[in-house]
């Protein structure tokens, strides 16, 4: 038997719904208009900049960009065509391709994190109280935790 949502379930599940995709679509757009990156390009090169010699197995990146395989691959080949990253072979397992931050793509990170941090903090942080954003983030990593490990 179905364990319908109460009202109060609903809006609550419904206003995360609008808020989550509504937020990355606004970080989205201050990123495109003033950069001409993507929230997932922006996410991309992030997490590249913070990986060893900045280079990621694609599959990896796929993983840790909650991307298919297939979107992750046409992701970069727009960015490589940007000159933000390139592809190379790994060297331990010459099947597998590594996706590399290049010297563009660390400039144009490091041009738009202030806007980006700028944006997070405008339409996030600042909008909860203290405690608000601590609940949050404990709600938000239980769930995430809930669903990594299924």
């Amino acid at each position: 038997m179905t364990r319908w949502l109460t009202k109060e379930q609903q809006v609550h599940w419904r206003s995360w719904l609008t808020a989550s995709t509504a937020l990355r679509e606004q970080l989205s757009g201050e990123l495109q208009e003033a950069h001409g990156l993507t929230i997932t390009d922006y996410e991309i090169l992030v997490r590249l900049s913070e990986s060893e010699n900045h280079a990621i197995r694609m599959s990896d990146l796929a993983a840790k960009t909650l991307l298919s395989r297939s979107r992750l691959s046409h992701q970069i080949d727009r960015m490589e065509t940007a000159g933000l990253v390139t592809r190379e072979v790994c060297a331990d397992d010459r099947r597998g391709q590594l996706a590399v931050l290049t010297n563009t793509g660390m400039k144009a990170l490091a041009a738009a994190a202030p806007l980006h941090v700028s944006g997070v903090r405008k339409h996030f942080v600042d909008v909860l109280t203290d405690a608000e954003y601590q609940a949050l983030g404990t709600a938000a990593k239980k769930i995430a935790d809930h669903l990594d490990s299924l």
